[in-house]
Parts: structure tokens; C-alpha cells; sequence
């Protein structure tokens, strides 16, 4: 039988995004959370795979107890079982150490896997480095923005769009993709899902110790990305008002725009003036 983890991550709704000005992290605690986009087509592309030729799904998540939530998410959605990384000293890992918090937490308890899936990027940080860099902690090969696949004997056969160009790819397993939206669509989540989530729900909840992994490589500590600054963009445009009958708004909008509305239609509108 198929072993198939599926890595994902709760972030914040995308209308609330509290920042800490001092550290630069994301204060999750503040926030409604939600299962990452791009990570809810990874884990579609799980549950394609287990209903075309069987399979068990664990799902994975680093982050806060109230991380929780996606897990059982996944297990009404057709997850098998679910792993939970939650520890005060992980807070504040970038995607190198997350990565490595990940591939021991995977090894540990999911010995023996066959494909590891995963969303392209995420909502809060659009790195798109964390699929790549748990290929490599795992010692795997990885192939990413893959849109389609399938499984056939112990392969997995890809369909991607790179630089312009429909490519198709195999790769024996064990391996890892990063799974475009595309072709996934998020499902609903079915009634009888939601009863096996809530009342037979199997999550198991690690810390740093259970895993297994050194303190001095883990959270911001072990990070080696440093938040120099973040800031909310400002809106900078100016609003005008033009008044008046409608004769003297046009007048007055080529009074003042008329070199960027020339511009626009490429011709010279203050020649044309004078030509006329």
C-alpha cells in the first residue's frame, strides 16, 4: 500500500495579517486561521491518488496547538491520520529549518514513505522553497509546479508547464512534488468526513524532544534568515474632483492630464489644438 504524506501549513486569513514590528514574525495567535490554498491542491492530489490506486495519507503540519484545526480539515476531507509539530522553540523558523524540522518529523513516523506532496508556495510568505528543501533533507528527488500526476507500479509520471513549454516527467518513488493549482481544485469537506474528524480523529502532537532534534537548529534560534524589516504598504495615489457642467470637467481633464491622456492614445493632443 501506498504511503503518501501530505505537507501543510495553517495561515492567516488573508485580511488579517498581524506582524510583531520587533521580530518581523507573524502572530498567528491573532488571527483566524485557514488551510494554506496551494497546500489543499497538494493534498487533493493525495486523495486523487488514493481513490485511483488506494493508498494511506498522513497529513503533516509545523505550528501553533491551534494548527490543529487543518489536520482535522484534511482527515474530513479523506486523510488517514495526522502529525502535529507544535513547540515554542520551532516559532520563528525560516524554510530551511522548517525543512528540517519536517524531514525528521516524516522519518520518524513515517517510515518507509513513498511520495511526499506539497503545496507550490504559501499565502504569508510565497517562498516556494520549503518542497525543494525537504527533497533534499530527505535525500529524494523532488519535481515542482507539477499541475498533473499519476502512479503507475512504483513511478509517478508528471505533467508541468515550464518556461512556456508542456513537459512530462517520471520519477521513481520514494520522491517529492510541489502540486500547482490548476487541475486540484479544493473539494467540500462531506458530512461523514467531518464525524471522522471530530470523533475518530488519529493526530499525533510532537514536540522538539519527541522528534528528536538538536535545540540549536530549530526555530529562529537555528534560522539562519534574519527579518531586518516589514512594513505595510501605503497607498500613495491622490483623488481629484473635478466640478462643474460637463463641458468644463472635459475642459479641466485635458487642462491636466492632457500629456498623459496623448500619451496614451499617442498623439499630440495640444498640437491637434492648435491645428483645429
Amino acid at each position: 500500500m501506498l504511503k503518501l504524506v501530505v505537507c501543510i501549513k495553517q495561515v492567516p486569513m488573508v485580511s488579517e495579517l498581524p506582524w510583531d514590528p520587533k521580530t518581523g514574525n507573524l502572530q498567528r495567535d491573532l488571527a483566524e486561521g485557514m488551510m494554506n490554498p496551494a497546500c489543499r491542491s497538494a493534498l487533493d492530489a493525495a486523495l486523487r491518488i488514493k481513490e485511483a490506486v488506494g493508498g494511506e495519507i498522513t497529513a503533516i503540519t509545523m505550528g501553533p496547538p491551534m494548527a490543529e484545526e487543518v489536520l482535522r480539515e484534511a482527515i474530513a476531507l479523506g486523510a488517514d491520520r495526522g502529525v502535529l509539530l507544535t513547540d515554542r522553540k520551532m516559532a520563528g523558523a525560516d524554510t530551511s529549518v522548517t525543512s528540517h524540522v519536517l524531514a525528521r518529523a516524516i522519518e520518524k513516523n513515517c517510515p518507509g514513505f513513498d511520495l511526499v506532496l506539497c503545496g507550490l508556495a504559501t499565502s504569508d510568505s510565497e517562498t516556494a522553497q520549503v518542497g525543494p528543501q525537504l527533497a533534499e533533507e530527505l535525500d529524494i528527488p523532488g519535481v515542482t509546479y507539477v499541475d498533473e500526476l499519476e502512479i503507475r507500479d512504483r513511478t509517478v509520471r508528471m505533467q508541468r508547464i515550464a518556461d512556456y513549454f508542456l513537459e512530462t516527467l517520471e520519477m521513481d518513488l520514494p520522491g517529492l512534488v510541489t502540486v500547482m493549482a490548476g487541475r486540484h481544485a479544493p473539494r467540500y469537506v462531506p458530512l461523514g468526513g467531518l464525524q471522522a474528524a471530530f470523533a475518530e480523529a488519529d493526530i499525533v502532537s510532537l514536540d522538539a524532544a519527541a522528534i528528536g532534534i538538536d535545540p540549536e537548529r530549530i526555530g529562529a534560534k537555528g534560522s539562519a534568515t534574519k527579518i531586518l524589516n516589514v512594513f505595510s504598504p501605503t497607498e500613495g495615489k491622490e483623488n481629484i474632483v473635478l466640478t462643474g457642467a460637463p463641458k468644463r470637467i472635459v475642459e479641466q481633464l485635458f487642462e491636466r492630464f492632457d500629456d498623459r491622456i496623448g500619451s496614451a492614445l499617442g498623439r499630440d493632443l495640444k498640437t491637434d489644438k492648435r491645428s483645429s
